[in-house]
């Protein structure tokens, strides 16, 4: 957590912020990467399952654009599977640095295979082999089980990296809406929330805006 008597904190002027919520992130992860915030591509994912029973983890972004924020995982997981069920979600970027948040959720689809395969190429040897090892969420009988799969992973990974990792699945989500939290050490916090609005435009066909809106605190 911030402390307020070791840090300053930058100010946030939500009149200034731009019109869509995917330029300030931009800039807001550039800054936190830039002050040193350690790991700022990490967030926190909320799914629900079946029963609608909440679950939370850490995961990585792959990327944001235009399609969404993007993250990664097998689909045969706990999250994969909830995914499946309730294909909604929430994101959590924490950056104390900088005392800021952003919260970030809406619809979450899968990409295509091809797209998900291009994703895991591009990334390490170990995040292959990790892939390839599999059983996400499965109960593990032994940490000598883990310790044997882990190594055949890693064999095959360095020899085949093309090697098939059917489950693995790049996922985005395509946000309703977009929070930007600035901590004030007065405890005057700043919150700008973007909502999506889906209307129609003025030759008839349906068109899509953000509007914003100031959070008490």
């Amino acid at each position: 957590m911030w402390d307020p008597k070791l840090t300053t904190l930058p100010p946030f002027t939500p009149d200034t912020a731009p019109a869509a919520p995917l330029p300030l992130f931009a800039t807001w992860f550039a800054e936190a990467v830039g002050a040193g915030q350690p790991e700022p591509h990490t967030l926190s994912l909320a799914t629900v399952d079946d029963r609608g029973r909440p679950d939370v983890r850490t995961v990585m972004l792959h990327g944001v654009d235009e399609d969404g924020w993007s993250f990664a995982t097998h689909s045969t997981s706990r999250k994969g599977q909830d995914l499946a069920v309730t294909p909604y979600a929430a994101l959590g970027f924490y950056w104390p640095v900088l005392g800021r948040q952003v919260r970030v959720r809406g619809p979450v689809t899968q990409a295509s295979p091809k797209e998900s395969r291009s994703d895991l190429d591009v990334r390490s040897t170990g995040a292959l082999a990790a892939a390839l090892t599999g059983h996400q969420s499965e109960v593990l009988p032994s940490l000598a089980e883990l310790e044997r799969r882990s190594e055949e992973s890693w064999a095959l990974a360095e020899s085949s990296p093309a090697a098939p990792a059917p489950t693995w699945t790049l996922y985005r989500l395509r946000p309703d809406e977009v929070e930007f939290f600035q901590g004030d050490a007065a405890r005057r916090h700043v919150r700008l929330r973007y909502r999506r609005e889906r209307g129609t435009q003025r030759d008839g066909e349906p068109g899509e805006s953000w509007s914003r809106q100031l959070l008490w605190p």
